[in-house]
């Protein structure tokens, strides 16, 4: 087997409300004839500049100039979660927690809460010396409280041991976890870092101030906890004018009202899971200006029909949902200043499911999930009565199986207390839960041993039959295939990225792409539909496209470049990102990558990031010490070691590259791709005995793994077993048939073995795949001449 360049496409590094209608409690129905915005035209090019952060604050008046003016609204804010976001130790509200002195025991730690001198403190592992922490700040309110200690260089760090201010314990985050000390995660690390993974979203207009060269912080807001203006923006303005002109009746010139569409990217701010950008955003500006969205991937953060998986919050699979498509916003269902729904159960749903909502199908609640429903406008006897639902007590409901959400927004939790709604407003399909493991709502609930998936389907088809065959569970399937690698999905994802009406569904079908962008009718697929109004799918058209970056056609290398002059900045930093080989550092989307990868600098995986962007300008030296920081960050982690390896490999270090991916097979064993690239270290050092045994584990562990199985057949090439390499060959040309190299590996060992004829119809082969292929040619050529004696 051939020394391997063993870098190609491994560098790819994961980067990581409503202002109109707003309904009256009381309100039971309204009706909404307001569509989705249409795409606002192209406007021009902003490129991000920070502002000094004194003129910036000195626009921030503080929730509490709110208060006189806005009293109702001031008042259900104050006491709600956004409200108490984040706050000073209370000893009104806190001692609960401290007094009585407790420990409790979590894995092989145990963690003690106690007061002393007036303090809080909390007594646990993690320190050489386990010294008492005094709690100086607590960030969250309900369903659980965390607790923030001090660290030097400016940290502060959110403890593991969290408090249930509902059952009146403590308890730890991590659950059965036993996060040790070291570890990313543990709440001594970086994973656990209230600065940069916590501060934004609990507070209003921060600013994280990390120094890369010092490794500190000077993190700042305007105003602690989730304030006022962390969602109408900055009010100084206003109130200086409304003091200047009280009870003048004047139409306020300084108030600059948002949209729909901005109140929306104000709630997406801190209710998705994104890559920062900036680390500047406010309320008015767009939200893909400022991040880089997560959507669903290859990876296991959302299920193929986009339910949340990991913790994800909310905004991401509303995207997804028939509900976002039809114009609905975070405040149609929410107050938006207590955040609680406007009503409560199936009440809100039915608001414009009764014919109030021009767009919404009437649905009967009781016809349609075929389970009780609890109906507060009927008594006993079904008889009407008159309701004061203020005085209703809906938390004791027993008919649970007839309440919309719970078929329509199952519950997970996050954080061992906390059950959040998944905001998709998915369907329950038992069937891809058998198909693809998707959860389906029914068996969320019914957890009998008699209720199997099969019992949910017999039911599901029984009261809905061929309601089922829907387009969202088609799309879902070629997902779920899209994402094991299948080939057969190819075609079903060109034609959602161009022909699905909910743009979410196009920039998803577009990242999933990536893996078939080398061929060309994808390759034109993508850049046609870099015309795409959305951009959220033109970034991920780029994303995909940037997999050509490094021997791009003309046309794909030009539509990159036009990609770098894109309105949002989301979409030209994928650009730049594709790109970056050969960017101006100096331009201004060159500036805006840097100040990206600063932003993004104090966590492992932004040293990564600027690992990648050095190794691309071919300054191998600089990136090797942004990714060996990014090991000293996380040493815990199979995939920092998997790309340190690959750094080492490029700069002729091999045993070091060796040590590298042992450890990251150490780390994760069960990684089939972490075996084959230790195969290939395994290479460069000449073994091949322990070459060949690397790659097949990797087939074992991901039998569809087609470049593992490429190199098995051409390393038992090189042991002398010739029919197990052709066996592997056959193996990975199945997986691959678009590859040349797999037929013309195999026509080689043909011709070796004097099967000429074979030989020759491998090498033909070979050449229909790739006419240019000397090798294929010159193999052919000799096939032709009469065999020697």
């Amino acid at each position: 087997m051939p020394k391997t360049a063993w870098v190609a496409g491994a560098l790819m590094i994961a980067g990581m409300v409503a202002a109109g209608l707003w309904f009256h409690p009381d309100a039971m129905r309204q009706r909404r004839t307001d569509r989705p915005p249409k795409p606002a035209p192209p406007a021009p090019i902003t490129y991000f500049q920070l502002e000094p952060e004194a003129r910036v604050f000195a626009q921030y008046a503080g929730s509490a100039s709110c208060r006189d003016c806005h009293k109702e609204a001031y008042a259900l804010w104050k006491t709600s979660n956004h409200g108490l976001a984040e706050r000073l130790p209370d000893p009104a509200r806190d001692r609960e927690a401290f007094v009585p002195s407790r420990t409790f025991k979590h894995g092989t730690q145990s963690t003690e809460a106690r007061e002393r001198d007036g303090r809080f403190e909390i007594v646990a592992d993690g320190l050489s010396n386990r010294a008492p922490l005094t709690v100086e700040r607590v960030i969250g309110n309900d369903p659980l409280i965390q607790f923030l200690v001090p660290f030097p260089g400016g940290r502060w760090q959110t403890h593991e041991a969290s408090f249930d201010p509902r059952k009146k314990e403590w308890f730890n985050v991590y659950g059965d976890e036993d996060r040790q000390p070291g570890e990313w995660g543990h709440w001594t690390g970086r994973g656990m870092n209230w600065n940069t993974m916590c501060a934004a979203c609990h507070n209003t207009r921060l600013r994280k101030n990390y120094d890369e060269a010092s490794d500190t912080y000077r993190t700042t807001m305007a105003e602690m906890s989730v304030g006022c203006e962390a969602c109408h923006g900055p009010m100084k303005d206003h109130t200086d004018w409304q003091n200047a002109h009280k009870n003048q009746n004047k139409k306020d010139p300084t108030l600059k009202p948002l949209n729909r569409g901005q109140w929306l990217d104000t709630c997406a701010f801190c209710h998705s899971r994104r890559m920062d950008l900036t680390g500047d955003f406010k309320p008015g500006d767009r939200y893909l200006d400022h991040h880089s969205l997560i959507v669903v991937d290859e990876t296991d953060i959302y299920h193929p029909d986009g339910q949340v998986r990991d913790e994800n919050y909310e905004y991401t699979a509303f995207l997804g949902s028939k509900m976002s498509a039809s114009g609905v916003l975070c405040m149609d269902c929410h107050n938006p200043h207590s955040m609680k729904t406007l009503l409560p159960g199936n009440l809100l749903c039915q608001r414009c499911h009764e014919g109030g909502h021009t767009n919404a199908p009437i649905i009967d609640p009781v016809k349609h999930s075929f389970h009780k429903v609890f109906n507060p406008f009927v008594d006993a006897a079904g008889q009407p009565v008159e309701v004061d639902l203020s005085a209703t007590d809906f938390k004791n409901v027993k008919e649970t199986g007839g309440q919309c959400v719970n078929c329509h927004m199952p519950q997970t939790v996050y954080m061992q207390r906390h059950w959040r709604h998944d905001h998709g407003f998915t369907v329950p399909d038992p069937l891809l839960t058998k198909q693809f493991g998707i959860p389906n709502a029914c068996n969320r609930c019914h957890q009998k041993p008699e209720e199997t998936v099969d019992w949910a389907i017999a039911y599901v088809d029984k009261w809905y039959g061929e309601k089922m065959n829907r387009p969202s569970r088609e799309r879902t399937r070629w997902l779920a295939r899209a994402r094991q690698g299948e080939a057969a999905a190819r075609d079903p994802l060109l034609r959602l990225m161009t022909a699905e009406t909910n743009a979410y569904w196009r920039a998803v079908s577009a990242n999933l792409l990536e893996s078939w962008a080398h061929e060309p009718a994808v390759t034109a697929a993508l850049l046609r539909q870099l015309a795409d109004t959305n951009a959220l799918v033109r970034g991920h058209v780029v994303q995909s496209l940037g997999r050509l970056a490094e021997q791009p056609s003309p046309a794909v290398e030009q539509a990159l470049r036009a990609a770098l002059a894109d309105p949002v900045q989301s979409v030209r930093y994928h650009a730049a990102i594709a790109l970056r080989a050969v960017l101006d550092p100096q331009s201004p989307v060159g500036r805006e990558l840097l100040h990206t990868l600063d932003v993004n600098a104090d966590q492992p995986v932004g040293q990564m990031q600027k690992g990648v962007y050095y190794l691309a300008r071919k300054e191998p030296q600089r990136a090797l010490a942004h990714f060996q920081k990014a090991a000293q960050w996380d040493a815990y982690s199979p995939g920092v070691r998997h790309e340190l390896a690959i750094v080492h490999s490029l700069l002729g270090q091999t045993e070091e590259a060796l040590k590298q991916m042992r450890e990251a097979v150490r780390l994760a064993p069960r990684e089939a791709e972490y075996h084959y690239k230790l195969a290939l270290a395994l290479n460069e050092t000449g073994d091949v005995a322990g070459t060949v045994a690397a790659l097949e584990e990797a087939v074992k562990l991901d039998p569809r793994h087609a470049r593992a199985w490429y190199n098995l057949g051409l390393g038992r090439n090189a042991q002398g077993h010739t029919f197990p390499a052709l066996e592997a060959l056959a193996r990975a040309e199945t997986l691959e048939p678009s590859d040349p190299r797999i037929p013309y590996a195999r026509a080689t060992i043909l011709a070796r073995e004097k099967r000429y004829e074979e030989a020759r119809v491998a090498a033909k082969k070979a050449l229909g795949l790739n006419p240019h292929y000397r090798e294929a040619q010159a193999l052919l050529q000799a096939l032709a001449a009469p065999p020697g004696p």
